[in-house]
């Protein structure tokens, strides 16, 4: 969000409990209210709506990552919003040999996996002109993610997991998909469409990058299988990303080459 002013735009963002400090027109609003969404949306008469609020767990789940995203869809129809919508590798079922491509069958094999493939077909069904974007790990902002965070927590002590070998992920640039999203803002595309990074790592070798590049010893990673743990998971969630490149000018680039400048 913090490229699109840099790139013209009028930013008007939303926000659920903590006012974040980017600049922007900054909104307070909870998706799962049709009425507040709909006056939002009304009072903005926005161009382009970029939705990514998500719970990944809890009784937040389904009401804000699935009925949320169908209210949002619905209030973009109506004031003739173009729709981007974040979502998942996790909407398949990681067995697949090789990488997802869109047209693939959703079928996951985890609560938010199931919320992140119901939303995707809300929001079709409410906004057929929405594009969906399918994402991976996420790293490389100006703050940490979530997946950094638990690397250096885990290294320091603060928490206790296993990277899975076994787990194969796309991991995206934070900049590399803003800037995406923002070329594919003025774009009629519609339907799934994977945009991540075009180098496959497993969760453990993602994790020994990130040790890597913020000066920790990549060996002290603890590592395991995830068939091995007590909740299911998809193993490859690789995600074939060539349409999204060959549409793009800015360049989706692989986790190796960038963490490792």
């Amino acid at each position: 969000m913090g490229r699109a002013p840099s790139a013209g735009w009028d930013v008007h963002a939303t926000y659920r409990s903590t006012h974040p400090s980017l600049p922007a027109t900054w909104l307070r609003l909870d998706v799962c209210s049709a009425e507040a969404v709909g006056y939002a949306f009304e009072r903005t008469r926005p161009q382009a709506v970029i939705h990514t609020a998500v719970a990944e767990t809890g009784p937040a789940l389904w009401p804000t990552t699935a009925v949320g995203a169908a209210i949002v869809a619905d209030a973009a129809r109506r004031v003739g919003a173009r729709l981007l919508h974040l979502s998942s590798d996790a909407v398949f079922d990681g067995e697949r040999v090789g990488r997802y491509r869109e047209w693939d069958a959703r079928r996951p094999v985890s609560d938010y996996g199931w919320a992140k493939a119901a939303a995707e077909c809300m929001v079709a069904d409410a906004h057929p002109e929405a594009l969906i974007v399918r994402t991976s790990l996420l790293y490389g902002g100006a703050t940490l993610s979530r997946a950094e965070r638990l690397v250096l927590d885990v290294l320091s002590g603060r928490a206790q997991a296993a990277f899975f070998t076994d787990e194969l992920r796309c991991p995206a640039v934070v900049g590399d998909l803003a800037a995406a999203l923002l070329e594919f803002a003025t774009r009629p595309l519609a339907g799934p469409l994977h945009v991540a990074g075009p180098e496959v790592v497993s969760r453990y070798e993602f994790a020994c990058l990130v040790a890597a590049a913020r000066g920790r010893p990549p060996e002290l990673v603890p590592s395991g299988r995830s068939a091995d743990g007590p909740h299911q998971r998809p193993r490859n969630c690789a995600l074939d990303s060539r349409r999204a490149a060959a549409l793009l000018r800015t360049r989706l680039r692989g986790v190796r080459e960038v963490l490792k400048r």
